[in-house]
């Protein structure tokens, strides 16, 4: 008997395409869903929209397991609804498809008052496991790898800003991890133990400030900028954003928002549950650096 395909969402996401192409390399079936879908060599392409109930069904038919990549950090209007409402409508084709697993990838969040990205981030899982499907969340700090919007974000500043003169959230902890690493976690999460839904909490071998990875890409670069923390100062946006796509700038300010809080990795079940061990922020940056992330 044929295996069952496993559903990627965000298919052609930085984070969706490496890891269809991991899938791929373990010669596991793939269904790509994505709401415009491109043919891919060796990948079954569906079209789909976790915001249309109906689009799902045909995406899920058959399905072994399911990974939930997406976001609507790009929306210009209330996404935290839309997140909501498209966890809600995965889960219930999820549970309607006699799917065995979902496994999300949602961020490591604590602290009072959550910024909105980091609060329906949060409530994205929890709607994921009350459902009937047991489903594995692994949060991440920052992913160190191109297109991804937390980098992205580092990297912009590093290589806008003459002087980075910052708020005082660059003094935050964070634990960076690789893309490549983000991406062995999520293929292992098909197949770890568990006796029901986890969550793990993920990150690299590196636990450093907001300040100490700007410094870390400015040294992989050669272009090391003078950091001056200021409390309560807002990033200038108009300055150094100018040249990016509005969606760019939408994603961007609604993760400033969530770098005061602090998001290294607390719980270390993930080391018991998985043989991965991540490497450190230097080589993860590096790799970025080297073209090969």
């Amino acid at each position: 008997m044929a295996e069952p395909p496993v559903l990627v969402t965000g298919a052609t996401g930085h984070v969706g395409s490496q890891l269809v192409e991991a899938l791929l390399g373990r010669d596991k079936p793939v269904r790509a869903m994505s709401r415009d879908p491109a043919e891919r060599a060796g990948v079954e392409t569906v079209q789909g929209d976790v915001l249309d109930r109906e689009s799902l069904d045909a995406a899920f038919e058959g399905v072994g397991a399911a990974y939930y990549l997406v976001h609507a950090l790009a929306s210009d209007g209330g996404y935290g609804e839309e997140e909501r409402t498209g966890a809600q409508n995965f889960a219930a084709a999820a549970e309607a498809a006699g799917v065995e697993r979902i496994v999300y990838l949602g961020g490591i969040a604590r602290g009072d008052e959550l910024s909105e990205h980091l609060r329906t981030r949060q409530e994205v899982g929890e709607i994921l496991r009350t459902s009937d499907v047991l489903t594995i969340e692994l949060q991440t700090s920052v992913v160190i790898g191109d297109g991804s919007a937390s980098f992205e974000l580092v990297r912009s500043l590093v290589d806008y800003l003459p002087v980075l003169v910052l708020p005082d959230w660059i003094d935050s902890y964070c634990q960076p991890i690789a893309l490549s690493d983000v991406v062995d976690y999520l293929v292992a999460a098909l197949d770890v133990d568990v006796p029901a839904s986890a969550v793990f909490e993920v990150g690299g071998s590196d636990r450093i400030t907001y300040r100490q990875l700007l410094d870390e890409y400015g040294r992989a670069i050669g272009s090391k900028r003078p950091t001056i923390a200021v409390p309560a100062l807002p990033i200038p946006f108009a300055g150094w954003l100018t040249s990016f796509a509005p969606e760019q700038v939408r994603v961007s300010a609604k993760l400033v928002d969530s770098l005061r809080f602090d998001s290294s990795v607390q719980d270390e079940a993930a080391l018991q549950a998985f043989e991965i061990r991540p490497r450190g922020v230097r080589e993860a940056i590096a790799e970025v650096v080297a073209g090969t992330a």
